[in-house]
């Protein structure tokens, strides 16, 4: 993930047929989330000025979906970070997908469960997440509910909580989540 003048690069012409989704483990998985969110929420959507990043990736748990290439990862296309913020109320944010890969596969989709699995794995009793409007169907059919609405950086969001009984524990956030490219 590479940001040029203000622009998301596009990846090399090959298109992965899967996607492992997973809590990052290695270095350069990191890089590339906090590189892709920079590039979606200050270079595309003009959230932020330089970085996005704050307080709260001090201590939150950073999952990513990254393209395989010969059944190995080898992008990081899609992220999103979990945390604790008081015992058992656990929030997701900076859901971001790379924008070549948005409608290949259920990235975001699949992000979204394993954020909310591995939360529930660990003693989460409520999920929340501020999700950008435009969102709000996706959220929905993934079983969240609105409960209120509010404007965050000038931008309309909806506040939702996630139905948890959807969502079986994961205790292998390592393995991870696996799916596949719709251009199979």
């Amino acid at each position: 993930m590479i940001c040029v003048d203000n622009l998301i690069e596009p990846f090399a012409e090959w298109t992965p047929n899967e996607f492992l989704i997973r809590e990052a483990c290695q270095d350069w998985e990191t890089r590339g989330a906090m590189s892709l969110r920079r590039a979606v929420f200050c270079y595309e959507q003009g959230l932020f000025s330089k970085d996005d990043k704050d307080d709260i990736d001090g201590h939150a748990t950073l999952l990513v979906a990254m393209a395989c290439s010969a059944g190995m990862p080898d992008q990081v296309v899609g992220t999103v970070r979990v945390f604790e913020k008081s015992p058992g109320l656990w929030w997701g944010s900076r859901l971001a997908v790379h924008p070549s890969f948005r409608s290949q596969g259920q990235i975001g989709a699949t992000l979204i469960k394993l954020a909310v699995s591995r939360a529930h794995a660990l003693g989460c009793k409520t999920f929340m997440a501020h999700v950008q409007s435009q969102n709000g169907p996706l959220f929905k059919k993934l079983n969240w509910v609105e409960v209120g609405s509010l404007k965050i950086h000038g931008r309309p969001h909806l506040e939702m909580q996630a139905d948890l009984s959807a969502y079986p524990p994961c205790y292998d956030p390592i393995s991870g989540f696996v799916t596949r490219s719709r251009n199979q």
